[in-house]
């Protein structure tokens, strides 16, 4: 390898009239603008589809002459100027967040990521995790939100899937040239590089930053790649979940700690940190590390009011999906860190990775490092929100399982991002301007219902008709590119039909997602499949990780299967599933098949990409489907049940699919009358836009997350720093009194004022207690009477009410409290007394860990 003295590089030389794209180029706000993608294909279409849509390539390898012929083609340049203004207004108008909220500093809420999926060109995502976090950045952009988004920038990104002859995938990695991408260096006042350094067992370790920016928001990616570094450490940030164990958590601390100090060095300096996923949990302890040395703090006083400026959110149900490192690797690269920077014993320092209390962690778990760590969690749908507590439960022991704090925040689309430009122009024509702006506003989609069926369907049916082009072109490709033969490259263009029912399944093949499970019952599918009046077909995508052997041979099984005779025309499965050929299946398919086990889909988001497309669902009761479903707007798999028998599970629900299908969809799909229009089918697509686009989009999700968390979070760390942070060291210091004393705490006595054992609805039942609080008074505690009905397993049957102090006389240290249960709903129940921490600043009351019942 030749070792090069000098670098310099080179940008593309733009006629003056033309300089405009510069700016457009380098803002990913084009991602979600249709006139700008239109724009770069129409400077070279050839051009825009080679280089994987990437507009900055497309610049540097454009020819001059082009550029030349371009700069004087009026309706080119006016096209420009027009996508330029759109730009520059988009920048400048006034935001959600600007009319109804004033945080006065820049950039307080720093989101950390492992991926960020913001278009097909960026290879630093994997998945449906990447695609939330991007559009979690284009929704916060939108609305004005104060936020910056830190991840890693990958060298490699994710893996590109081909597969042999005989379905096996086989992965291909391939190097990003960063500077022919949309971001940039960031840079010193001398314009060199700007590089942090981070301690590792015996040496440092560096990284430089690069900068996207999408739309209001940047996004900092931090990479090791640099002169500095040894080959080895070089390749930390090489490849997205790549490498073993020990390269996992180096990335974890190049994105935890060293997204920390890259943003202060950048002189961004969060108030309030969302962990999506534990990946970034290390952030946390650099958080309190800086407080203890620029506000000499104490580590108890840095962690107690650190953890109310922290959100973790949690994506997984699946333990193999947290990371967890041995204490021993934890050692190697923290030993130093925990004795030296935060002045704590390893005792205290393991406990963090932890939530199981008074027992030693044999490993650090990071998604319990960022539960130990975060005022706010929460799962990513209503029922994730249940499995999460059920997940961690022992975690919290004595807390009642629906008061376990564990919150949840639904995911949602980045609807602008996902939307077919044909859908996009009729939607607009309908719902007006509003629904560019307001994507989460019912009312805006309430007018879905003037939009003539006519319209709607045509629409519809040319994204069919595109889906279906797309897939045999590309199908076309993968043959010719693994050798195939003459014959099966003419196959290849009659693949599909584009007037048949089209169902799409695309996602990672996990083996929980149940990929085959269509394919249970072969005879059953080709009877579906190739009924000459109703016809059906599939497309399926996907890729497996690259060491789920089980995955892989899922799809080794699905191409064997399409081979057959009578399914090759009629199943197709696209090579490298990336965010071009989704968007491809969301905007054409009609129908989108998820059929995970229940309930291991903590949300999924691919089945919200395709309702303001127009296609319906068919899916398992599991993740956002849970709480979205209903009969006019789609279509489910069972009725919640969860088994033991996992194959008998398999053929219940595989014949649940076939009736489905069978039975329901295509009945509905082809009951045309002499207009040769569906309008049931429409019906229920335009059902399933009224009532699912304006919840299910990341507008709505950012709003709540701001709403819920950041706010909330932002006030409660501003207000402990005032007075150099003397409202924390008072709220530390009350923690540790807290601690100190509960074991004291008893109920000294507890009375019935009424004896009777029979109440009417409506009357009051009053009880009174006599409790003893050690050294702590009224003011720290809450008392609190919990019933509920008995023999009644349902969260909505149980309650607690608050009991007032009585000053009356009693003994030194003890304390009388009455209050009153309101008697709404007959049956029998039954009641006991708690005591819980009270102070004005705790998120929750159960906070601490500390709970004292009768």
């Amino acid at each position: 390898m030749i070792n090069y003295i000098g670098r310099f590089n080179v940008i593309p030389s733009l006629p003056e009239k033309l300089e405009p794209l510069r700016d457009i180029v380098s803002n990913l706000y084009w991602t979600w603008n249709q006139d700008a993608i239109e724009l770069f294909r129409r400077m070279d279409s050839k051009l825009w589809e080679d280089s994987h849509h990437n507009p900055v390539c497309m610049l540097g390898k454009i020819s001059q002459e082009r550029l030349n012929e371009i700069a004087v083609d009026d309706s080119f340049v006016s096209h420009m100027n027009r996508v330029y203004v759109q730009l520059n207004i988009y920048l400048e108008e006034k935001t959600w967040y600007q009319k109804n909220y004033k945080i006065e500093k820049e950039n307080v809420i720093a989101y950390f990521s492992a991926e960020f999926g913001l278009t097909e060109c960026l290879q630093i995502y994997s998945g449906g995790l990447g695609v939330l976090s991007g559009d979690h950045l284009k929704s916060a952009s939108d609305l004005g939100l104060p936020l910056v988004g830190v991840g890693l920038c990958y060298k490699e990104g994710y893996f590109q899937q081909y597969l042999t002859n005989d379905g096996w995938q086989q992965e291909r990695y391939e190097i990003t040239d960063f500077y022919n991408q949309p971001m940039n260096l960031v840079t010193k006042e001398d314009n060199s590089p700007l590089k942090i350094e981070l301690d590792f067992p015996g040496r440092k370790v560096y990284f430089q930053v690069w900068k996207i920016q999408i739309g209001r928001v940047p996004l900092y990616l931090l990479d090791t790649n640099v002169p500095e570094n040894n080959d080895e450490d070089k390749k930390i940030t090489r490849s997205l979940y790549g490498g073993n164990n020990e390269t996992r958590i180096q990335q974890e601390i190049v994105l935890g700690i060293g997204g920390i100090r890259a943003l202060h060095a950048i002189g961004t300096k969060p108030v309030v940190c969302h962990m999506n996923e534990g990946h970034s949990a290390f952030l946390a302890l650099e958080r309190i590390r800086l407080l203890m040395k620029l506000h000499n703090l104490s580590f108890t006083e840095a962690r107690d009011v650190n953890i109310y400026a922290n959100v973790f959110t949690t994506h997984t149900p699946v333990p193999a999906g947290i990371d967890i490192f041995p204490n021993e690797l934890v050692e190697k690269y923290f030993g130093q860190y925990y004795r030296h920077e935060l002045g704590i014993a390893d005792k205290t320092f393991y406990s963090l990775g932890t939530i199981i209390k008074d027992k030693a962690p044999s490993n650090f778990n990071m998604a319990h490092l960022a539960m130990n760590m975060a005022g706010y969690v929460n799962g990513v749908s209503k029922l994730h929100g249940k499995v999460s507590k059920k997940m961690w439960q022992s975690g919290f022991i004595d807390i009642p399982f629906d008061e376990i704090p564990i919150d949840y925040v639904t995911n949602g689309i980045h609807t602008h991002s996902h939307l077919s430009n044909d859908m996009q122009e009729l939607l607009y024509r309908y719902l007006g301007d509003k629904f560019m702006r307001s994507p989460s506003d019912p009312d805006v989609w309430k007018r879905i219902d003037e939009m003539p069926d006519e319209e709607l369907w045509r629409t519809h049916e040319r994204r069919r008709e595109r889906l279906v082009a797309f897939a045999r072109k590309r199908l076309k490709k993968q043959i010719i590119e693994r050798g195939g033969s003459g014959s099966e490259i003419s196959a290849a263009k009659e693949i599909l039909d584009s007037q048949a029912l089209t169902i799409g399944f695309a996602r990672r093949f996990a083996t929980y997602k149940r990929a085959t499970l269509i394919f249970q019952d072969i005879e059953k599918l080709i009877s579906i499949l190739s009924n000459p009046d109703y016809p059906v077909q599939l497309i399926i995508a996907g890729k497996a990780h690259p060491k789920d052997e089980e995955g892989k041979k899922l799809i080794q099984e699905i191409i064997a299967l399409s081979k057959d005779y009578h399914l090759r025309k009629k199943v197709v499965f696209l090579e490298n599933y990336d965010m071009n050929i989704a968007r491809y299946m969301v905007e054409g398919c009609d129908v989108w098949l998820n059929n995970p086990r229940r309930p291991l889909e903590a949300s999924g988001t691919s089945g919200m990409k395709i309702i303001a497309n127009g296609g319906l669902n068919l899916s398992v009761l599991d993740g956002w489907w849970d709480e979205a479903y209903s009969y006019d707007v789609g279509w489910k798999i069972g009725n919640a049940e969860e088994y033991d028998n996992l194959d008998y599970q398999d053929e219940v629900e595989s014949r649940m699919i076939y009736e489905m299908i069978e039975k329901e969809i295509v009945p509905t799909f082809y009951n045309r009358g002499e207009d040769k229009l569906p309008r049931q089918w429409i019906s229920m697509m335009k059902n399933s836009m009224k009532k699912l686009g304006p919840i299910y989009n990341t507008h709505r999700m950012v709003q709540e997350y701001a709403q819920k968390f950041y706010f909330s979070s932002y006030e409660k760390r501003t207000q402990l720093m005032k007075n150099n942070w003397e409202k924390g060291k008072t709220l530390s210091a009350w923690k540790s009194k807290i601690y100190e004393n509960w074991s004291k705490l008893k109920f000294v006595s507890i009375e019935e004022e009424e004896k009777n054992s029979e109440f009417k609805v409506g009357n009051k039942y009053p009880i009174v207690a006599e409790v003893e609080l050690g050294n702590l008074t009224p003011d720290d505690v809450e008392v609190q009477i919990y019933f509920g009905k008995i023999d009644n397993g349902s969260v909505d049957n149980k309650g607690f009410v608050n009991m007032a102090y009585l000053p009356k006389k009693s003994k030194s240290n003890r304390f009388v409290y009455r209050g009153e249960i309101d008697c709404k709903d007959t049956g029998q129940f039954g009641f006991t007394l708690r005591i819980l921490p009270k102070h004005e600043v705790l998120i929750n009351p159960f906070e601490l860990g500390l709970i004292r019942w009768a």
